[in-house]
């Protein structure tokens, strides 16, 4: 995906959000999906490169405390199976707004008590603000998986020549 492509995705996701929040509360819940789908997807590709394969991935869990541990001690932080990006977006997955709470929840939660002041807080806004993407569950589940659905194909790799990230950011 290049920058226009990118950027194209960016306003798209804004425009689909204008009838649901402030203009300037955009950049909270655009931001911080985007940075949870990259934290999901560092995570993913961290266990892979360890050789975990997919099956070894969908049993991802806060039980496995050496697994937990191990990632905490690399990464900073644990995201288990059901709470990562890749999962909200899969057409299996049955898909609510409770799993973003949990997963925001569980991320604060898992946190490595050495990278604390790197990551602790930086969903606040994300996770205390859900409720203002819809006036019912039912509501707020769609808005937040029809974005979801809308920034998964954004990349998180470094294959685009160029920091998605920061340019997003930006």
């Amino acid at each position: 995906m290049n920058k226009q492509q990118l950027a194209a995705k960016i306003w798209e996701s804004s425009n689909q959000m204008r009838s649901k929040i402030e203009a300037n509360e955009y950049k909270d819940y655009i931001l911080g999906f985007i940075f949870y789908k990259y934290l999901s997807d560092q995570l993913v590709q961290f266990v892979t490169k360890e050789g975990m394969t997919a099956e070894d991935i969908k049993n991802l869990n806060e039980e496995d405390t050496d697994i937990v541990q191990y990632v905490q001690n690399n990464l900073g932080y644990f995201i288990s199976y059901n709470n990562l990006f890749s999962t909200w977006v899969d057409p299996k997955f049955e898909f609510d707004e409770s799993n973003v709470r949990d997963a925001l929840s569980a991320f604060n939660r898992l946190i490595s008590p050495t990278y604390k002041k790197l990551f602790e807080g930086i969903f606040t806004t994300l996770e205390t603000g859900l409720s203002k993407l819809g006036e019912s569950a039912g509501k707020r589940t769609k808005a937040i998986s029809d974005l979801l659905h809308l920034i998964k194909s954004i990349p998180m790799n470094a294959n685009q020549g160029y920091d998605a990230l920061g340019y997003i950011y930006e």
